[in-house]
C-alpha cells in the first residue's frame, strides 16, 4: 500500500477522526474532574465580556476545523486558470482508490506546469459536464478497484456527468489506465471512461496507455507521450531505463534523394551475450548521448580534466564519458564545482522510443529512424545521436520494452497493416513475423512522399509479394507525379474489400504519425465500417495502433 492511501479521499477521514478523538478526550477529562468538587457547584451566568470571548474561541476553532476539512489541491492546480490567450487550461483528472493514480496525476500536472503549460488538476468527482465541454485538452488517470469497479470517489462522476452524455467534440484527451492483470477485468474502469469519451466525440491525443501493476516502463511511455504533445522533450525520466549496451552493426540512409527528411536503417546486436527475445510490436528505448564537442567545450570552460574519475551511481568512470549521457548545464552556472559535484547535480538525458523493425529470428535489432531537426536546424537529441553521432562499431544504450497493445493478432486470421513514414518499421516486424508463422493473408497500405525514394524496405516488400506472403499492396505517395494521394484515400477506394476482409475476421494494425495520418485513417475506417463497428473492433483487440 502507498503512503498516500490515507490521503486518497483528500484527507477528510483522518481530519474528522482526529477532531472527534479530541472531543472525546475532553469529555473524559471533564468526567474525571467532577469528583474533585466536594461542595455544591453553583452555575452562575458569565459576564457579557466572557460570552464574547467564548464565542470568539468557538468561532476560531470552527474556522480551524473547516480549514482542515476544506479540499486541498496542488499549488499548480490553483495558479493556472487559463493561458494568456484565454485558452482553458489543460485538465488533469484522476480517479484513485489507493492514492497511486492521484500521485501519477499530480506528477503529470507538475511536469506540464514546469514546462509552462497551464494546468488544472482535479479529482474526477469535481469534473462536471460544463467543465468538460469548455476544456480543449484533458488527461485522465484512472485506476480500477475490486472486480472492475471505479474508485469510490468517482461514482459521483458516473452518476452525474456520464449520465448527462454531453457532446465533447471540442475535446482532445489521453488516458492512463491503472490495473493488475491478475484480476479478470484488467483496467476495466479506465477502458469504460476511454470508450465513453470517444462515444461523446472526444478525440484521443494518443491511444490509451494501460499499466499492469505499476510497470515502470509503461509509466515512462506515458511520460514520453505527454511530454511529446506538450512540447517537453528534455524532461528527465521518472524512472530511467536500465539500459544494456548494443553495438551499432550498420547504418545506411534508406531514402537518399527524398524530398522529406533523411531516414536511416540501423542494425544493432548485443555488445555481449545472446540476443534477447521480443515480439513484433515491441519498442526499443534508446539512451541518447551528447555530441563529444559539446562535452569538450564544457570541460574546457570549467578547466576540468575529462579523465577525472567520478561516480554517477553505476560505478566509477571518466568525467567526459559520464557527461555524454547527462543534461549539460551552462558553464557559468557550475563554474565553482569540482568534477564529482558537477556530476552529482546533473540529470540523465531522457530516453527516446522507436518501433522495432525486426524479429529475433533475423539475428539483429533493426530500427528505422528519421533525422529530426530543431528550429535552429540542429538535429534532435535521439535522432541526432543515432543518425549522425553514434559510430558504427560503437555502443548504444538500449532497453527493450514490451508493447502488448500492439502485439500480433492470431496467425490464422487475415491482417490489414496501415501506416506511413517510419511507421513502416513496426509494420515490417509484423509482416516478418507473419512470414515466419506461415500466415499469407496479409494486406499492406503504406503512404509516403516520393515513389522513387520513399518505399522503405522495398526489397523485402517485393520479395514477399513474389513469394505470396503479401497478396494485397496499396501504396500512396503524396508527391507522385501522377495521381498523388494519401493512405486514407486508398482505404476509401478499397472500401468493399476492406469490409470483406474485416468480415472474414481481419485485424487492423496502424503504425505511424499520430498528428496527420492516424486521425485521417481513423476517420476513413469509421466512414467505411461505421463508427460502432470500428469501436467494436477496438474493444475486441482487432483495431490496434502504435502512433507517435
Amino acid at each position: 500500500m502507498s503512503a498516500l492511501d490515507t490521503a486518497d479521499g483528500r484527507g477528510l477521514p483522518w481530519s474528522l477522526l482526529g477532531n472527534l478523538a479530541l472531543l472525546a478526550l475532553l469529555a473524559l477529562c471533564t468526567i474525571a474532574l467532577l469528583p474533585l468538587h466536594d461542595d455544591a457547584w453553583w452555575i452562575s451566568a458569565p459576564r457579557p465580556l466572557r460570552w464574547w470571548l467564548a464565542g470568539g474561541v468557538a468561532a476560531a476553532y470552527a474556522g480551524f476545523c473547516a480549514a482542515q476539512l476544506w479540499p486541498r489541491r496542488p499549488a499548480h492546480a490553483k495558479a493556472t486558470a487559463a493561458s494568456a490567450d484565454g485558452t482553458p487550461p489543460l485538465l488533469v483528472a484522476w480517479a484513485s482508490q489507493t492514492g497511486f493514480a492521484r500521485l501519477l496525476a499530480e506528477r503529470t500536472a507538475a511536469m506540464l506546469h514546469a514546462g509552462g503549460v497551464p494546468v488544472l488538476a482535479l479529482p474526477l468527482e469535481e469534473v462536471d459536464a460544463a467543465l468538460l465541454t469548455r476544456t480543449r485538452r484533458a488527461l485522465f488517470v484512472a485506476s480500477t478497484t475490486g472486480e472492475g469497479d471505479p474508485p469510490d470517489h468517482a461514482l459521483a462522476f458516473l452518476r452525474r456527468t456520464m449520465a448527462q452524455c454531453p457532446a465533447l467534440g471540442g475535446l482532445d484527451f489521453a488516458l492512463l489506465a491503472l490495473g493488475d492483470r491478475e484480476y479478470r477485468d484488467f483496467c476495466a474502469f479506465g477502458r469504460q471512461l476511454d470508450e465513453w469519451l470517444r462515444a461523446r466525440g472526444a478525440r484521443p491525443l494518443f491511444d490509451r496507455v494501460e499499466v499492469d501493476n505499476a510497470d515502470a516502463a509503461t509509466l515512462r511511455h506515458w511520460q514520453y507521450e505527454v511530454g511529446r504533445f506538450g512540447g517537453l522533450s528534455d524532461l528527465p525520466d521518472w524512472t530511467p531505463p536500465a539500459y544494456e549496451p548494443w553495438r551499432l552493426h550498420s547504418r545506411r540512409q534508406a531514402n537518399a534523394g527524398s524530398p522529406g527528411g533523411a531516414a536511416f536503417d540501423l542494425q544493432l546486436v548485443p555488445a555481449a551475450g545472446a540476443l534477447p527475445s521480443w515480439q513484433a510490436g515491441d519498442i526499443a528505448e534508446v539512451g541518447p548521448r551528447n555530441a563529444r564537442e559539446r562535452v569538450q567545450a564544457l570541460l574546457q570552460a570549467l578547466q576540468l580534466p575529462g579523465d577525472a574519475p567520478v561516480d554517477a551511481g553505476n560505478g566509477t568512470e571518466a568525467l567526459a564519458a559520464c557527461l555524454m549521457r547527462m543534461q549539460l548545464p551552462a558553464a557559468d552556472a557550475v563554474s565553482d564545482v569540482d568534477a564529482q559535484a558537477l556530476v552529482s547535480g546533473l540529470r540523465p538525458l531522457p530516453h527516446r522510443e522507436y518501433s522495432i523493425a525486426s524479429i529475433p529470428a533475423e539475428g539483429h535489432l533493426r530500427l528505422l529512424v528519421r533525422r529530426m531537426t530543431r528550429p535552429d536546424g540542429s538535429a534532435g537529441l535521439g535522432s541526432g545521436w543515432l543518425c549522425d553521432l553514434a559510430a558504427p562499431g560503437g555502443t548504444i544504450d538500449v532497453r527493450l520494452r514490451r508493447n502488448p497493445g500492439f502485439h500480433p493478432p492470431p496467425d490464422d486470421l487475415p491482417l490489414i497493416l496501415i501506416g506511413n513514414g517510419t511507421g513502416m518499421a513496426g509494420l515490417r516486424a509484423h509482416l516478418q513475423a507473419r512470414v515466419a508463422a506461415g500466415a499469407r493473408a496479409n494486406w499492406l497500405l503504406f503512404g509516403e512522399r516520393s515513389p522513387a525514394h520513399d518505399l522503405f524496405f522495398a526489397d523485402d516488400i517485393r520479395r514477399w509479394q513474389a513469394q505470396g506472403w503479401l497478396p494485397r499492396l496499396d501504396l500512396a505517395f503524396s508527391r507522385a507525379p501522377a495521381a498523388p494521394c494519401y493512405v486514407q484515400d486508398r482505404l476509401r477506394a478499397a472500401a468493399a474489400d476492406l469490409r470483406d476482409w474485416v468480415g472474414r475476421g481481419a485485424s487492423v494494425l496502424v503504425c505511424g504519425n499520430a498528428v496527420g495520418m492516424a486521425p485521417a485513417v481513423d476517420a476513413a475506417l469509421a466512414e467505411v465500417l461505421g463508427t460502432e463497428h470500428l469501436e467494436a473492433l477496438r474493444a475486441e483487440g482487432r483495431y490496434r495502433r502504435d502512433v507517435y
